[in-house]
């Protein structure tokens, strides 16, 4: 076996033997060792790494039944060499090296890429946002809260022989019924919505869902409306479809009904928190929407992204409750109540449009994980998720008040716009000079992650505002934080 170094992190979160098997597989794949090299022995492993005997034995016979190695008798271990035929060793690339290209023979991708999402502007958030002490950041959970225990038990139900079935085969283009029978008794008739299964469809989340979206029903020609200012991804979304593309400022109702809204054919709005404002949209105005929808012939998109988070006043059933000529197109999501990795949501729309988008998912990606799908379900099924969206409501509205207080005594003379809930605040300084984008930066130097909303304005170059989320920070911090950002807000 060629020479190279192992180490191992007690401090990670990772098992030792876990670390171990790793850095011999990598080493393995990456080509440091060959076909038919000798391993060193358990017992003079263990003693090279600071660890157990046994923890070596496992992993060399772990590596063994999966391939990776052979024994010898009373020879020790050995690459095996029918990694070769398992296709996961390549002689021919040297390690951390890609093939080789000819000199002027390279491909000119610049003329055959037709279109570029990359130079879209979009959200960009730091990686290590959870180690500032003031994240004010959006859309990322606080794992204190997650109850991590009942959706243990629900994925180690979901994977028990009982449910082989549901979860292990192909199920082509459907969804796990369990799943989508949650959907339709639990979660939509809250939001005042009846809807049967056939009108259901499971997505990765909200994105897969907007983006099959505007496959289906947007072209060249198609005149879109969005909202100013808004969520980036659906802007990009339709942008990548379609170059006429109208952004309607929004007000304390969210987004107006008047003569701007004629002659679009397709709309996307966020009428229960208007993102990123959160205002609510009132349900005379939600009326007029329809009104206005039927009389300009075009289809709504509602994005019903934080579907359990109102904290003023009885919760405002969703515009597709309200809509009965099948042209809202309901966007639901898991991501914001339970956590954005699991990559779970769902579309409610008339059948005819739930039957393409089945056909086209089945395209793309055939169906999500149906073991996520399940374990879902289970958590849904079992009240699990009941009580651990009280215990969100309780906690995030107490943020919300803390944070509503803590702004009116540090920043008064903000602009601040307060909805009916959410889990975030939008502020407007309106001030000569005033630039979020470097404030952001200077925040960041101070231990604070808080996010410029230049990058929600679609027809404008906005350098005012900004949004605080408190999904991720503690009460406590709320108000010290707060200090902290008027403190550099006077700077400007």
């Amino acid at each position: 076996m060629r020479d190279f170094l192992i180490s191992l992190d007690r401090e990670a979160k990772k098992s030792l033997q876990a670390q171990l098997r790793e850095v011999l597989v990598t080493a393995i794949l990456a080509g440091h060792m060959r076909p038919g090299d000798k391993l060193p022995s358990t017992r003079h492993l263990s003693m090279q790494l600071g660890i157990s005997r046994n923890t070596a034995v496992l992993v060399y016979q772990a590596l063994t039944d999966d391939g990776y190695l052979r024994t010898s008798e009373r020879s020790g271990y050995f690459v095996n060499e029918t990694v070769l035929e398992m296709g996961i060793y390549n002689s021919a690339v040297p390690s951390g090296k890609a093939s080789a290209v000819e000199d002027g023979n390279a491909i000119d991708w610049t003329s055959r890429i037709v279109k570029r999402p990359a130079t879209q502007r979009n959200i960009r958030k730091r990686s290590d946002w959870s180690s500032l002490p003031y994240p004010f950041i959006y859309g990322q959970p606080d794992q204190s809260l997650f109850p991590i225990t009942d959706w243990r038990d629900c994925v180690y139900k979901a994977m028990g022989k009982k449910w082989l079935d549901a979860w292990s085969q192909d199920t082509q283009d459907n969804d796990d019924p369990l799943l989508v029978e949650q959907i339709k008794t639990r979660i939509l008739p809250r939001r005042g919505i009846l809807a049967g299964e056939d009108q259901i469809l499971v997505t990765l989340g909200a994105q897969q869902a907007l983006y099959m979206v505007a496959s289906l029903l947007v072209n060249d020609n198609t005149q879109v409306v969005v909202e100013e200012p808004g969520y980036p991804d659906a802007r990009n979304i339709m942008a990548l479809r379609t170059s006429k593309l109208t952004a309607v400022q929004v007000d304390r109702g969210g987004l107006p009904v008047d003569d701007r809204l004629n002659g679009a054919h397709l709309l996307y709005t966020t009428p229960s928190h208007q993102l990123p404002t959160t205002v609510t949209m009132p349900q005379e105005r939600r009326k007029a929407l329809l009104n206005k929808a039927r009389e300009q012939d075009f289809v709504i998109i509602e994005d019903d992204y934080e579907l359990e988070s109102n904290y003023v006043g009885k919760p405002v059933p969703a515009l597709k409750s309200l809509d009965r000529d099948g042209r809202v197109i309901y966007v639901g999501s898991f991501s914001k109540t339970l956590f954005p990795g699991l990559r779970l949501g769902f579309v409610v729309a008339s059948r005819e449009l739930i039957d393409e988008m089945r056909a086209l998912r089945r395209l793309m990606v055939r169906h999500p994980p149906t073991n996520n799908q399940r374990s879902t379900a289970f958590f849904l099924s079992l009240g699990h998720y009941d009580v651990f969206v009280r215990r969100l409501h309780r906690t995030y509205r107490e943020r919300w008040t803390a944070m509503g207080n803590a702004l009116a005594q540090h920043l008064p003379d903000v602009n601040v716009t307060r909805g009916m809930g959410g889990s975030s605040y939008w502020l407007d300084f309106q001030q000569p000079g005033m630039n979020t984008d470097i404030l952001a930066a200077q925040a960041q130097e101070a231990g604070l992650f808080v996010e410029p909303g230049n990058v929600y304005f679609n027809d404008s170059e906005n350098h005012t505002c900004l949004r605080l989320g408190f999904s991720s920070i503690a009460e406590e911090r709320i108000e010290p934080g707060l200090a902290e950002l008027a403190r550099l807000v006077a700077r400007f």
